[in-house]
């Protein structure tokens, strides 16, 4: 069936990785590798689909400081895998896919920066769909570091505080383009500091299933619902 109206961009918060392995009674981080997976399978969805852009929520600020160690460093050498699958993956450029990373990216070790700038370098002129991994992300703290970015310019004289407005505040944040949907699998029904800005009218869908889990019915199903529901903008 033909979905009439496909957003151009979502966002998708990759939520139950671990719940997901811990009720297969293994180590709670094995289930960040299936979530890979699963990205990879995303992408040909949306391709199909003619989605032009994806904001992926994998790893929060929050995170970063809070996640085990060992879970981290698990988390940050599959990281380095899949980005180094990634710069040799056919698919980047069959399908003109440019990549982004967003967040705090310096917390990351040099290895895994280094990674990030070689493939937004690779794929920045790509423009037929777009790829936002949020890495170290956190919706406040984009909005603190943009404001800084703001106070810097106004103190060298470059910016004049009366120019600042909603427009002009985007070019500071890390992501300037808002997704007219965002996903959330893994049974929570809160935003978790995810674009806080960009998502003042986003639609949300709140799924129970966990991220890896998630099956092109589902996205299916959410591409439908989004299709039926009224975007009113606050009127």
């Amino acid at each position: 069936m033909e979905i009439k109206k496909i957003p151009n961009h979502i966002g998708i918060i990759l939520d139950g990785n671990r719940r997901f392995a811990k009720r297969l009674m293994i180590k709670p981080w094995i289930g960040h590798k299936w979530g890979a997976k699963k990205v990879d399978k995303l992408i040909e969805w949306s391709v199909k689909y003619k989605i032009k852009e994806l904001t992926l929520y994998v790893l929060s600020v929050q995170n970063f400081f809070s996640r085990p160690k060992n879970e981290l460093n698990y988390l940050f050498n599959l990281f380095k895998k899949e980005l180094g699958n990634l710069m040799n993956d056919k698919k980047i450029d069959k399908y003109k896919i440019k990549i982004n990373f967003i967040g705090r990216l310096n917390l990351f070790d040099k290895e895994l920066q280094e990674l990030m700038k070689k493939i937004m370098k690779k794929t920045k002129n790509n423009n037929n769909f777009t790829i936002n991994f949020a890495m170290a992300y956190g919706g406040r703290e984009e909005i603190v570091d943009a404001v800084k970015k703001i106070a810097q310019q106004v103190k060298k004289g470059k910016l004049d505080i009366n120019n600042i407005n909603e427009e002009s505040f985007k070019d500071f944040l890390y992501l300037k383009s808002a997704p007219e949907l965002i996903i959330r699998t893994g049974g929570e029904k809160r935003t978790s500091n995810f674009l806080n800005y960009q998502a003042n009218y986003s639609e949300w869908i709140f799924l129970d299933i966990m991220w890896p889990e998630f099956e092109k019915k589902d996205f299916v199903k959410c591409l439908n619902e989004f299709s039926k529901r009224k975007r009113r903008f606050g009127k």
